[in-house]
């Protein structure tokens, strides 16, 4: 569980550090870019099916010894309940965050990763100014091999870019206020599992010091309790009062 879940801390870096591109004013050339390294180099496309995989055992593990937990106690209800005296409310819930983000992820990668996969996501055609950096989006009828083709025209200096449009279906999916809400309610969810597994995390391995304990507090609460969460609720709301 510790080591599974630090795992997907980095990765949260990773992508967000990424999806971050969708704030970029070039009508999702930068994204659309990423997208594809993402899912055709073959190191990261190994990466991420071993994630897949960490996602799964990291979920079924939490709920499994969330089961042996209540197993362990069997019928016998403690005589004076007070778990505020003992242990935080983020503690005492981690399988149900865990489940609820188990949800979302599900959810997620339905609605972006399953459909850039094997669904329909049309394709724009991207022409860059190499002089001036000024991109101009047109949709792109055509058809060309794989996610990407890419080439300059020497005459005018121009970037021509044919990429699959993954930018404009994350757009489109945003615009949609219930899909908003379920993903910022969700950050709550992260948030909360964070603050708690982060730090939980190095206990179980063993690196629990006064000496290191205020780096991995800052850590757990403030980038990955706060900052992470907070980035990833802004990015569908960035688009659905964009369209606004």
């Amino acid at each position: 569980m510790a080591l599974s879940g630090l795992f997907l801390c980095s990765f949260l870096i990773v992508h967000m550090s990424g999806n971050l591109q969708l704030f970029k004013h070039d009508d999702g050339l930068a994204f659309n870019v990423y997208a594809v390294f993402m899912t055709t180099n073959p190191l990261i496309k190994t990466v991420s099916y071993g994630l897949y995989a960490l996602i799964l055992l990291h979920a079924f593990e939490g709920l499994y010894l969330a089961k042996q937990n209540r197993q362990a106690r069997g019928n016998q209800r403690y005589v004076v309940s007070n778990g505020k005296a003992n242990s935080s409310w983020f503690s005492r819930s981690m399988a149900l965050l865990g489940t609820i983000l188990l949800v979302f992820i599900v959810v997620h990668m339905s609605n972006f990763w399953f459909e850039y996969k094997f669904g329909y996501v049309p394709y724009t055609q991207y022409e860059q100014n190499l002089v001036t950096g000024e991109v101009v989006a047109t949709p792109f009828e055509g058809e060309i091999k794989g996610k990407m083709e890419e080439f300059v025209r020497e005459e005018n200096q121009t970037r021509v870019v044919i990429v699959k449009d993954l930018y404009r279906s994350v757009m489109e999916g945003f615009k949609n206020p219930i899909l908003v809400l379920f993903y910022v309610l969700s950050m709550f969810a992260v948030s909360f599992h964070l603050v708690h597994g982060f730090k939980s995390a190095f206990q179980t391995l063993g690196i629990n010091h006064s000496k290191y304990n205020p780096l991995l507090n800052f850590l757990g609460v403030g980038v990955f309790g706060i900052i992470i969460p907070i980035g990833f609720a802004l990015m569908p709301l960035y688009f659905f009062f964009k369209s606004m």
